[in-house]
């Protein structure tokens, strides 16, 4: 083999790393947005290896950077699993999401084109309909990607990318802790916002986006959250 195509055949070998990288991050990125991978769930290595036909190294490196983004926890000797937030990460992530939102949403009423506001309200009517059909899955999804399409609309990838690990990290909480029987995002909320954006009132559409994230932050049951057990509890005097 020449010295040429040892470097074409190198390079194959890495896109083809990368393709299966994204494949397997994006499998479980879109797992825990659906809610279909939990808090708690195992991540075994030789079960992923298998499932998308990957080396053992390039599945530690996709674990490696679930965990960097908040989404997967590794355990010494036992595996990963997906994360479980505790009340004060719940707060911190909320927090942290209201004022990135804030930034986003206005620029995004700068931003937006009138094709835009016509593709927000499509994906509207889909968030209606799956509601209406009480298709669980596709409405988490759907509700998950509005506040996504609205990073985009704002024009600033690093924010986006940033407002992609915060909603990842939500959909955790949300999804587990959320009391039975809610919405994941109101319609309604929805709807009110995408009308500040195309009346171009920018107040309006922070002050209802804020209003929307805190409802939603009120609606998660912290007290069915994991806590770190106290020594006092642990020894059986508390």
């Amino acid at each position: 083999m020449t010295a040429k195509s040892t470097a074409v055949a190198a390079k194959e070998t890495a896109k083809d790393d990368a393709d299966i990288d994204a494949r397997i991050y994006q499998s479980i990125f879109d797992g825990v947005l659906n809610h279909r991978l939990t808090p708690g769930t195992k991540l075994p290595e030789p079960e992923l290896c298998q499932l998308f036909g990957a080396g053992r190294a390039v599945v530690r490196r996709v674990l490696e950077r679930l965990a960097y983004d908040g989404i997967v926890v590794l355990r010494p000797n036992k595996g990963a699993v997906i994360a479980a937030p505790t009340p004060e990460e719940t707060r911190e992530i909320f927090e942290a999401r209201r004022a990135l939102e804030s930034t986003l949403v206005e620029l995004a009423v700068q931003r937006a084109s009138a094709r835009d506001i016509e593709a927000l309200r499509r994906q509207l009517a889909e968030e209606h309909e799956a509601m209406h059909r009480f298709d669980q899955p596709s409405w988490a999804r759907l509700t998950s990607c509005f506040h996504l399409r609205i990073g985009e609309l704002a024009g600033n990838t690093i924010l986006h990318n940033y407002l992609t690990e915060l909603i990842s990290r939500c959909s955790l909480i949300v999804g587990v802790y959320e009391a039975p029987g809610n919405a994941p995002c109101e319609h309604d909320e929805h709807a009110a916002i995408v009308d500040c954006i195309e009346a171009r009132d920018a107040a309006g559409a922070l002050a209802r986006m804020s209003a929307h994230l805190r409802e939603l932050e009120a609606r998660i049951e912290t007290s069915r959250m994991p806590r770190e057990k106290s020594l006092g509890h642990l020894l059986g005097m508390t």
